[in-house]
């Protein structure tokens, strides 16, 4: 039996956890988030939304149902949501040492260690959310015994993470009739699968690509991580395809890009929204819809022009959701339509947007 090593996470405040290394043994440092799900930590892991960052998750027991395997459909992973880990660290309460699932074909400790992605069991998660949410965002350092402990607190934020994440290269799926370019901010697999679900053709291109240049039908703008500021070649691209006026459909970091490029406002929120179970409220109606989030920035609806109005908010803190435009066929979320694993209740806007393609192509 091998011998336990120590762990500690310790946050900006000066907090500190003491627990058990699994996983890779180097020492690390990034922002502090968390995920409330159950399930889905092979989605969550995988999500280039969380790039640099030290993944807490609150449900207690992680690792039991193993890492399913890397089956391709259509060019993408079936149980991934990118092709690699993008934490920084992983924060558990329990470790499930024995997995047992019928698609498992590895431990969550050694799909870790393959990926270099330290982790820590046997603290409680439900304390370090509880730091979190009460004294906002901050930076942590988890710290492996035997390994050189980071000097500094990295803030992830001040790097260009989308640089870091997006496709290099243009890719293209599927062989539907309509045709939509999908600007990787960081894009989630799932996004991918809505529309090829929707009888697409998708053009994957880099975050920084001027892709007005490309005949398409409809503009895509993905989920991605870090500070939407670092985007100004996108927002650059943005402008000129509201130009254009073809349908636009934004996903979390894209309602950001979206919102710079009309000319609002950005901040960074104090606490984040990091969950699977976040209610918005779609505006102008008594429609409540449940959704999945991971986002530290939002937009300031007070910043928006008169061409343009805020579509969904959120019922927790009354911030803005998505936003969309008054007579052209733009619009964007804050929250993730094609959550996997969580909700699927706005998967209906996937609906919409194709059926803006449609309406532009007939006209």
């Amino acid at each position: 039996m091998s011998i336990k090593k120590f762990a500690n996470l310790v946050l900006e405040d000066g907090s500190a956890f003491e627990g058990y290394s699994f996983g890779a043994t180097q020492s690390v440092s990034g922002e502090i988030v968390f995920n409330t799900a159950m399930t889905g930590y092979p989605e969550s892991l995988t999500d280039p939304s969380y790039s640099g960052q030290i993944l807490v998750i609150t449900y207690p027991l992680i690792g039991n149902y193993g890492v399913p395997p890397t089956d391709k459909e259509d060019g993408l992973l079936n149980f991934f949501e990118s092709d690699k880990i993008h934490i920084k660290g992983l924060v558990i309460s329990d470790y499930s040492f024995k997995y047992s699932h019928w698609n498992a074909v590895k431990s969550l400790a050694d799909w870790l260690k393959e990926s270099d992605i330290p982790g820590i069991y046997g603290v409680d998660t439900r304390n370090i959310t509880q730091i979190i949410r009460e004294r906002g965002a901050m930076l942590g350092k988890l710290i492996i015994e035997g390994s050189e402990a980071p000097k500094e607190f990295h803030n992830q934020n001040k790097d260009n993470l989308v640089a870091a994440v997006s496709t290099k290269e243009i890719l293209t799926y599927g062989q539907g009739k309509h045709k939509v370019v999908l600007v990787d901010c960081g894009c989630k697999n799932n996004i991918i699968r809505c529309l090829l679900k929707r009888d697409t053709t998708v053009i994957r291109v880099p975050w920084d690509y001027d892709f007005t240049q490309i005949d398409y039908d409809g503009v895509m703008l993905s989920n991605g991580p870090g500070d939407p500021q670092m985007c100004k070649a996108t927002v650059t691209n943005i402008k000129k395809a509201m130009e254009i006026g073809k349908p636009i459909f934004g996903i979390c970091l894209g309602n950001q890009l979206l919102s710079i490029a009309t000319g609002a406002s950005t901040y960074k929120l104090k606490y984040g929204h990091r969950s699977h179970n976040q209610p918005v409220l779609e505006v102008g109606t008594n429609s409540a819809l449940i959704t999945s989030q991971n986002h530290g920035f939002a937009v300031d609806n007070d910043t928006l022009n008169d061409e343009w109005e805020p579509y969904f908010i959120n019922l927790n803190d009354g911030t803005n959701e998505g936003i969309r435009h008054k007579s052209k066929p733009f619009f964007s979320v804050q929250f993730h339509p094609e959550a996997t694993g969580g909700p699927t209740d706005t998967e209906f806007l996937f609906d919409k947007f194709i059926e803006q393609i449609k309406n532009a192509k007939n006209k």
